[in-house]
């Protein structure tokens, strides 16, 4: 039987603080501020229509926290959700607008660059006559604006498509894990592994349903929810998430926390999972008999728990302490970062989320800064790690590279 303790202090549920807003709005601010530098400006539309859209941008900047803030307030209803709705889906439209521009003007400093030292080279060493040229600014301008309209269209396609691949039912995407000396009894194992779910102001209960009638027609024999399932508190999402109740597998659900989990009240969420039918491992294992083989499936708190509750903090070394002998060891953990614990402690397959993949291009970039894998199936020294695109998407409602899935996950002799 599992048994956990709750007396760690709580250091936050209510955010990640002031000083973080703060900074993602004036990261927001310097975003929209280049974008109207570089679109608004050069159109010329006058002091009405420059007022107009500048106003306009000012929006933007602020519309995205609008959800988040009435949240921490306990403020949820469908004014919220549709704030969220338009706030998200404006910043990424606004965010794939603005990697375009930064890409152009990249390339258009280039050319400048080696426009003047073509100049340069052709004073010093060409027949001495006048290289310079007359600088056009009307065709200019005419140019810079044809490409900035063609930037916004582009833009608006990506983001359709993005919104398109981010709001339908995920694909089943079938993996094989190969192990050495797995025993013929857990030769063909499935594990249908969902993540990052984030049920919340845009992904609702229809979204949820779909997911669990697409698990349960894979006959699993484990399904793992690794973290990430909400963005909001339980009175506000409690029906959204209703039907995972009707997750159905041969040795049961299993839930571990993710980071939003602990913005949204971790201990209210583990608790309605836990009524839900899924069990709740934290830091824990347990042993399940597969015919005569045996698996130690593990799981821990997220990588980041312990910022929030002493008691939280992630431990893969602990969460297989005094584990019976068993044929695998898995280790159920949101973010792939837990792969260096988890080698060190003997974990022959780690299984995470936390990353989607990056979500949408070319933003995966920032996803591959901070965890050691992003997407797939990997290999760190002896323990296997496969890190999921995940289920939902957050912020965003945009996928454009990175296909969310339901992953099976099956283990097979190499």
């Amino acid at each position: 039987m599992i048994s956990r303790t709750e007396n760690g202090r709580d250091i936050s549920e209510k955010g990640t603080g002031l000083s973080f807003f703060v900074i993602v709005i004036l990261i927001f601010s310097l975003m929209y501020g280049y974008i109207g530098w570089r679109l608004i400006i050069p159109a010329a539309l006058g002091i009405f229509w420059n007022s107009i859209f500048w106003g306009l941008f000012a929006v933007f900047v602020v519309i995205p926290f609008v959800p988040i803030i009435f949240r921490l307030k306990g403020i949820e209803n469908t004014a919220v959700d549709l704030a969220a709705w338009i706030g998200y889906f404006s910043l990424g439209f606004f965010s794939i607008v603005f990697a375009f521009l930064v890409v152009r003007d990249l390339i258009w400093i280039l050319g400048l660059a080696g426009q003047k030292t073509l100049q340069l080279f052709s004073k010093y060493f060409g027949a001495g006559s006048d290289s310079s040229s007359i600088v056009d600014s009307g065709r200019r301008g005419f140019i810079l604006n044809s490409l900035n309209l063609g930037i916004l269209g582009v833009s608006g396609a990506m983001t359709g498509y993005g919104l398109f691949q981010a709001t339908k039912v995920p694909a089943v995407k079938e993996v094989e894990i190969p192990f050495d000396n797995l025993p013929p009894a857990l030769n063909g194992l499935r594990i249908v592994q969902i993540t990052d779910i984030h049920a919340s102001s845009t992904i609702k209960r229809p979204f949820v349903q779909a997911i669990v009638d697409t698990v349960n027609g894979l006959d699993p024999d484990i399904v793992a929810l690794t973290g990430d399932l909400v963005d909001g508190s339980v009175p506000r999402l409690r029906d959204d998430v209703a039907p995972l109740a009707g997750l159905k597998a041969r040795h049961g659900s299993f839930f571990v926390t993710g980071n939003h989990e602990y913005y949204s009240g971790v201990k209210s969420w583990i608790e309605e999972v836990e009524r839900l039918g899924l069990t709740v491992l934290m830091n824990e294992h347990l042993v399940l008999e597969h015919d005569s083989g045996r698996i130690l499936l593990a799981g821990v708190t997220d990588y980041t728990g312990g910022q929030f509750h002493q008691d939280h903090n992630s431990d893969p070394h602990k969460a297989i302490s005094g584990a019976p002998l068993a044929d695998i060891k898995i280790l159920l953990a949101h973010q792939p970062k837990s792969i260096f614990a988890a080698s060190e402690a003997g974990y022959d397959l780690q299984i995470s989320g936390h990353t989607h993949g990056g979500q949408y291009f070319p933003y995966h970039f920032l996803a591959a800064l901070a965890q050691p894998y992003i997407a797939g199936l990997h290999k760190h020294g002896n323990t296997r790690i496969y890190v999921s695109r995940g289920t939902g998407y957050w912020g965003p409602q945009i996928r454009i590279g990175a296909p969310s899935e339901i992953t099976v996950l099956k283990l097979v002799k190499s």
